[in-house]
């Protein structure tokens, strides 16, 4: 596996972009040897902070840990990497609870204040066709509450999310694009 490291606002030792690198290895059992791993190392406030991501087959694996070291930090991100691994491969195995997605009834139009200015973080990603099922999975094992992809069955630009209820839900567009 390839390892690209990057860091932010500091200057990288020799001696930790060795530790990446050594600690990184013990995922080419997992993935084959053309699969690359983005490492970004950066501090925040005296705290040191990794971030790791590898795709792999259109599967994301991201882990981000903060802690005193760099080294403690490294440790607890690629235990996190391990762990979402091997979850994502007993998952493929089985299949989301039925009557996961619920029709979605809207709820009286409610009237927002509007927000000040804010931090916009673009990320970019490779738009795989799959399904809702394999698109929650992939929602779960980067940790985030919703994910965007392009549905094997109907062909179009799909969301599927995390209701705070526990299900999930899925935005679909409508037919006639109204």
């Amino acid at each position: 596996m390839k390892t690209v490291i990057t860091a932010r606002q500091m200057t990288l030792r020799d001696s930790l972009r060795e530790t990446i690198d050594r600690k990184l290895s013990k995922f080419d059992k997992f993935f084959g040897g053309d699969t690359e791993a983005y490492v970004t190392c950066r501090t925040r406030k005296g705290a040191k902070i990794i971030e790791i991501t590898i795709n792999y087959g259109g599967t994301m694996y991201r882990s981000e840990e903060e802690s005193d070291t760099f080294i403690t930090a490294l440790d607890r991100a690629t235990e996190n990497l391990e762990r979402q691994i091997r979850k994502n491969k007993t998952r493929l195995e089985k299949r989301v609870r039925d009557g996961a997605f619920r029709a979605y009834e809207p709820e009286d139009n409610d009237e927002f204040e509007e927000e000040g200015s804010f931090i916009i973080r673009m990320k970019t990603f490779v738009e795989k066709p799959m399904t809702a099922e394999e698109a929650i999975l992939q929602m779960n094992l980067l940790g985030h509450t919703f994910f965007v992809f392009t549905d094997t069955d109907l062909g179009k630009t799909c969301v599927v999310y995390k209701r705070k209820d526990g299900d999930y839900g899925m935005i679909v567009p409508a037919a006639d694009g109204k």
